[in-house]
């Protein structure tokens, strides 16, 4: 079977190419820029094109028909429209990659399916997630386009670990504040329930819906079913590291205040999504495939991450703007205590 991969280099889609690289039953193509060709694994063919180029992707695509269509760059309808223009009629299935965050929050139950309601007034992302699978669904419905709707929550690698408070440049910052023995934010009094998933085993759900005809016309949760509260998330990261957890708990809503500044969407990252507590009831995946499970829990994946992070420099990507954010943060609130 042959599969295209729009992107392919990223976080979730790393694991799927590579656990697909090993598969005799598929042919592998990613349709990107080209950027990080060191991920692509050997026997995976390129085309090297900016797809929002539609007129250069239909060249580059002509004559061309897939088994499954992956999009894991799709973040808007007008993209979704493009692709649909692109693969109408030569693609059997197309899966696209949308987010657990598109769910309502706090949903009427925190247990989480397929069926929960989808809406989040404070992340435009989640909004324009919500939107594509709309015009993706309406055209299955009425022109019979082979639609599979993806949604990942926190998925992470290698070459990252996942965390609720963190500034532009990502994780890193908070792992030196750990290391250095400085306090590090942790949203509300971190009790909340999380939910952080392996590539690997994300790879493992997805693969598994490729081809499937069961799977067309219907929306899929991929998660691991370890489920850990944000203190516990924190306090595994600073046991693998081997030092003290300095946990500063602060408010989602305070979050949101005063990182707006500064540009750190808060409202959207925390209160339209990590803030609250979510628990996936993932029974429809493992109903048609059974395969899927956990197989690097936590403090097993951390510690993977870790160990990459630490010994490649080049990852340990440093934000000093965030971190004097959080020194300020911390100061505030504690001379605001004194005045109780």
């Amino acid at each position: 079977m042959k599969a295209l991969f729009i992107g392919g280099t990223g976080t979730i889609s790393t694991g799927i190419v590579k656990k697909l690289a090993d598969d005799p039953l598929w042919e592998v193509w990613l349709l990107n820029r080209g950027n990080r060709t060191e991920a692509v694994p050997e026997g995976v063919h390129q085309i090297i094109c900016d797809i929002s180029d539609e007129a250069a992707a239909a060249k580059a695509l002509e004559g061309m028909e897939f088994d499954t269509v992956c999009e894991f760059i799709g973040f808007t309808v007008d993209q979704v429209e493009r692709d649909y223009r692109l693969f109408k009629g030569k693609t059997k299935q197309y899966i696209y990659i949308s987010s657990a965050s598109a769910y309502n929050k706090p949903a009427a139950s925190y247990i989480i399916t397929e069926g929960t309601t989808l809406a989040n007034p404070h992340w435009e992302y989640s909004r324009n997630k919500i939107a594509s699978e709309e015009f993706l669904m309406k055209k299955y419905r009425e022109d019979g386009f082979p639609v599979t709707i993806v949604r990942p929550s926190h998925t992470y690698d290698e070459r990252n670990v996942p965390l609720g408070v963190h500034g532009k440049k990502g994780f890193y910052q908070v792992i030196k504040r750990m290391m250095e023995g400085k306090p590090v934010i942790i949203q509300g009094d971190g009790t909340s329930l999380w939910t952080v998933t392996f590539n690997a085993d994300f790879a493992v759900g997805f693969t598994g819906l490729m081809g499937n005809r069961h799977a067309i016309g219907e929306a899929f949760q991929i998660t691991s079913d370890e489920t850990l509260s944000w203190n516990q998330i924190y306090q595994t990261i600073a046991d693998a590291l081997g030092v003290e957890l300095k946990a500063y708990h602060v408010a989602s809503d305070y979050l949101s205040a005063v990182g707006d500044k500064y540009g750190y969407d808060f409202e959207g990252s925390l209160t339209g999504d990590k803030s609250v507590s979510v628990v996936f009831d993932n029974s429809k995946l493992k109903r048609i495939v059974p395969q899927m499970t956990t197989t690097i829990p936590f403090n097993r994946g951390v510690r993977i991450a870790l160990d990459y992070v630490l010994s490649h420099p080049e990852l340990q990507v440093e934000d000093p703007e965030f971190d004097e954010w959080c020194d300020k943060v911390i100061e505030r609130l504690e001379e605001s205590k004194k005045d109780i």
